[in-house]
C-alpha cells in the first residue's frame, strides 16, 4: 500500500514538473511548493504508519520488502540518472530531483529494513527505517519550500507591476 502511494507521488511530481517546465518562475516555483508539500504530508504519513506498525507488533512481510524494494531502486537509480544534468537548471527541476533522490535512499532503506525484519521477525527495524526516512522527507520538504518560496514572492512581484 504504501509503496503503491508513493508511485502515484512519483507520477504526480514527474507530471506537474513537466507542465510546469517554461511557463515560468511562478509556475515553476508553484510546482516546488506542491512538492514541497507532497513531501511533508508522506513524512508525516511514514512516521504515523511507524507508529501503528510498532503499536500491533506485526513485522511487515520482508519477502515483499525485498521484492518491490529492488524493482523500485531499479526505476529510482533511472529515473535519477535522466534528471542528473537537470537538477540545478531552476527550482522546479531541483526539487523534482531531490523527491527522486529521496526515493533512491527510501528504496535502500527498504532493502536494509527488509534484511534486518528478517533477522529479527520484528517490526522495529521497519519502524525506525521508516522514522529516518520520515525524516529525510521533511527535511527536504523544508529546503524546497525554502528554496521555492522567495522565487514564488518575487514572481508575484513582477507579474503585479
Amino acid at each position: 500500500m504504501a509503496d503503491s502511494v508513493d508511485m502515484l507521488g512519483d507520477a504526480s511530481v514527474y507530471a506537474l514538473s513537466l507542465y510546469a517546465i517554461g511557463r515560468g518562475a511562478r509556475w515553476e516555483s508553484g510546482a516546488a511548493l506542491a512538492k514541497a508539500g507532497l513531501m511533508s504530508v508522506l513524512g508525516i504519513a511514514i512516521l504515523v504508519n511507524a507508529v501503528l506498525r510498532v503499536s500491533s507488533g506485526t513485522p511487515p512481510i520482508d519477502e515483499l520488502m525485498l521484492g518491490a524494494g529492488s524493482l523500485a531502486l531499479i526505476t529510482n537509480l533511472a529515473c535519477l540518472g535522466l534528471l542528473w544534468r537537470f537538477r540545478a537548471t531552476n527550482v522546479n527541476m531541483a526539487s523534482t530531483w531531490e523527491c527522486s533522490r529521496n526515493d533512491v535512499i527510501s528504496n535502500i532503506s527498504v532493502l536494509v529494513a527488509a534484511g534486518l525484519v528478517a533477522l529479527t521477525a520484528s517490526p522495529w527495524p521497519d519502524a525506525m527505517v521508516g522514522a529516518l526516512v520520515a525524516v529525510m522527507f521533511l527535511r527536504s520538504s523544508w529546503r524546497v519550500m525554502r528554496q521555492a518560496l522567495p522565487v514564488w514572492r518575487g514572481s508575484a512581484a513582477e507579474t503585479a507591476r
